[in-house]
């Protein structure tokens, strides 16, 4: 079932809601009493006349909502009035406009610019203030006039535009209908009789004026509403008559924006494209020659403060930015586990680059096979870990532990893999339980901009601004056996890494 709501900008967009599953509510109202005392009483099934209304619920918890009258004060049930609220989504005020924020606001409350009912704990909008046309002492609502001769064959369907113009002498408001003609249709005096018959069918009264004009004459926002008041504007000026070539040249000031949002989204794609043959052509040319050196230096350290510097050159003639944070946190004698999150091809690399004493990473044991990969990251010093295997396992646990306890920290992907999409994958307890038994601390880190600047699936880099968030350890709980510390300081690294990619992301 449809579920009518209400909502504006100045709301956050949501304000009243119905209860879930309960569908429309139409409100039936005797059209006499409301056009002329503002109330809505419930009409006879038989009256013809009828004006009907949506329900749209009651306000979101934690708001309010008030139907007040000319004099800014609350009006009796079925009674209409101009619509308020106030709760933490409304808006503070207009960006840079003090004269607006000011009429927008009635003593704490909120000025939608909406009419309004409430009925049976409901609230029925009836229309934009600023739309109501006032004839004769009637309200008049332009969507019931609208509906009515847009429904006209030869007008076209939803560019039909009523409003009023104040007529001086009578002080009263003039009754505007603009529809724009089908180009098809010929008959124009019969087309005017036409719209005039539906004015009177719809609110018993004929219009002042009816003008008949081209396509693409009533003016509208971006999302297709009618702006009523700028086609006021449109006629009061005089410019029905121009209304072709403003048309015309409205769509030429249209293409022109697309074309250079165009051209800007191709300048984009050619500047990754370039960037993206850069960064192959400088990685092809320094990591034969960093596998090399590395295999050729005699210790795990001097390997990866050779790799550290390789890595930052690559990234700086590419020019990638490298934002790290937090160094200090990594216990100076590297007695802890690192864990981090895992985005990326890149995300070894991008951390050998940033951390600057020697660490040891647990890499899955199918690396260890490959020659290439495989050679490199034992020269790295690397601690490989078997996925699959529950007898080899408990040996790789122990392993990581002696790595652990030894002084050569230990760095963990415990997510074990990475996707296409951001966010986080379940972290695997490997690392946790390494730390616990070692008695070392976890110290988390968020790791930002790899999966933008290699992600699963691309093999060719786009441009992306890199960061790397160090938190602060988090020590192993001495009270808690070793699987429960574990747990514990899984689910409080993975807190602080979330809220650091969140702030990365920000």
């Amino acid at each position: 079932d449809a579920l009518p709501i209400y909502g504006l900008a100045e709301a956050s967009v949501g304000l009243l809601f119905p209860p879930l599953g309960r569908g429309p509510r139409i409100d039936r109202i005797e059209r006499r009493a409301f056009e002329r005392d503002r109330r809505a009483s419930p009409a006879p099934a038989e009256d013809a006349s009828a004006l009907r209304f949506v329900a749209c619920g009651h306000a979101l918890p934690g708001h309010e909502v008030r139907i007040v009258d000319d004099g800014g004060q609350p009006v009796a049930e079925r009674s209409e009035g101009r619509l308020e609220f106030r709760g933490p989504s409304a808006t503070r005020g207009y960006w840079r406009a003090p004269e607006q924020t000011a009429r927008l606001f009635d003593h704490g409350w909120l000025d939608t610019g909406d009419r309004a009912y409430a009925a049976e704990g409901d609230i029925f909008v009836t229309g934009r203030v600023k739309d109501i046309v006032i004839r004769g002492g009637r309200n008049l609502y332009p969507q019931e006039i609208e509906e009515a001769v847009g429904a006209v064959k030869g007008v076209r369907k939803g560019c039909v535009a009523v409003f009023g113009r104040r007529d001086e002498r009578s002080g009263t408001e003039r009754l505007v209908v603009l529809a724009e003609v089908s180009p098809r249709h010929r008959d124009t005096v019969a087309l005017r009789e036409a719209v005039s018959h539906a004015v009177v069918a719809a609110i018993g009264e004929p219009a002042d004026e009816i003008l008949l004009a081209p396509p693409h004459t009533v003016l509208k926002t971006s999302s297709g509403k009618v702006r009523r008041s700028a086609c006021r504007a449109l006629v009061e000026q005089g410019g029905l008559d121009k209304a072709g070539s403003s048309v015309r040249a409205q769509w030429l000031k249209l293409a022109a924006g697309a074309l250079v949002l165009r051209l800007r989204h191709g300048l984009h794609i050619l500047g990754n494209s370039l960037f993206g043959v850069r960064a192959q052509i400088l990685f092809w040319l320094l990591a034969p020659v960093t596998w090399l050196v590395t295999l050729l230096l005699p210790t795990p350290a001097m390997a990866w403060r050779f790799c550290r510097q390789a890595a930052r050159l690559l990234l700086r003639l590419a020019g990638v930015t490298l934002d790290v944070q937090g160094l200090a946190q990594i216990p100076s004698d590297g007695r802890c586990v690192l864990v981090s999150n895992h985005a990326s091809y890149l995300d070894g690399l991008v951390l050998v680059a940033a951390l600057e004493q020697p660490l040891a990473f647990v890499a899955k044991r199918e690396l260890e096979r490959q020659w290439v990969a495989g050679s490199f990251l034992k020269r790295l010093g690397a601690a490989f870990v078997d996925r699959f295997d529950p007898r080899r396992s408990v040996a790789d646990a122990q392993q990581m532990t002696e790595l652990a306890q030894s002084g050569r920290g230990l760095v963990v992907f415990p997510e074990g893999t990475f996707v296409a999409s951001p966010g986080l994958l379940p972290f695997r307890l490997g690392g946790f339980l390494a730390a616990a038994h070692a008695g070392v601390p976890v110290v988390p880190l968020s790791l930002g901009g790899t999966l933008q600047l290699l992600g699963d699936g691309h093999w060719w880099p786009r441009k992306a601004a890199l960061s790397v968030r160090i938190g602060a350890p988090v020590p192993v709980a001495p009270q808690l056996e070793p699987f429960a510390a574990a747990v514990q300081m899984r689910d409080q690294a993975r807190r602080v890494i979330a809220l650091g990619l969140l702030t990365t992301e920000a």
